[in-house]
C-alpha cells in the first residue's frame, strides 16, 4: 500500500516492515547522506535487528549516523558502495563534493570493493550492501534469502 501513497521518512517505523531498503542513484546519496530521521531509521533498524538493504549510492546514507563524537553504529560493518573507480570511470568523481567510497572509510566503515560495473554484494550481520547497479538482482536475492 505505500507504494501507492508513501508515508513520510520521519513517520516510518523499522519495527512495522520485514526489512528496509534504500535505492540508489546521487539524488539519495546527497538527500539521504545528511538527513537526520534517516539516520534514526537505520540506527533503529540495525539495532533491533530487522534486516537492512542499501545499493549503489544509497549506502551514503549510512553517513549520517555519524553522531557528533564522530561514531557511528555501524563502524567495523564489512559493506560495498558505488566505487572511486566507477565515479572515476563515468567521470563524475571531479565533479562531486565527496566521494562515497572516502566517506565510507571515514565512517569506520570496512570497504570491500568489487570490479568496476560488476555485481558484488556483501552481507554482514543484518546490513546488506551492493556495489552497484549491476548488484541490484543479487542484492535483493541476498535479502530474500534473510527473510525466508
Amino acid at each position: 500500500m505505500e507504494l501507492h501513497r508513501p508515508i513520510a521518512l520521519e513517520k516510518a517505523d523499522p519495527g512495522e516492515y520485514a526489512a528496509v531498503f534504500y535505492p540508489g542513484g546521487h539524488g539519495p546519496m546527497e538527500d539521504l547522506a545528511p538527513d537526520a530521521d534517516s539516520a534514526r531509521l537505520l540506527t533503529a533498524a540495525i539495532e533491533s535487528g530487522t534486516p537492512l538493504a542499501l545499493v549503489c549510492h544509497g549506502v551514503a546514507a549510512l553517513a549520517g549516523t555519524m553522531d557528533g563524537d564522530g561514531t557511528s553504529p555501524f563502524a567495523g560493518y564489512r559493506v560495498t558502495g558505488f566505487t572511486r573507480a566507477e565515479e572515476e570511470q563515468a567521470g563524475l568523481a571531479d565533479r562531486m563534493a565527496w566521494v562515497l567510497e572516502d566517506r565510507l572509510v571515514a565512517l569506520g566503515l570496512r570497504l570491500s570493493a568489487g570490479e568496476p560495473w560488476a555485481s558484488h554484494v556483501v552481507v554482514d550481520r543484518t546490513l546488506h550492501t551492493g556495489q552497484n547497479p549491476a548488484s541490484s538482482a543479487s542484492l535483493a536475492a541476498a535479502l530474500l534469502k534473510t527473510l525466508s
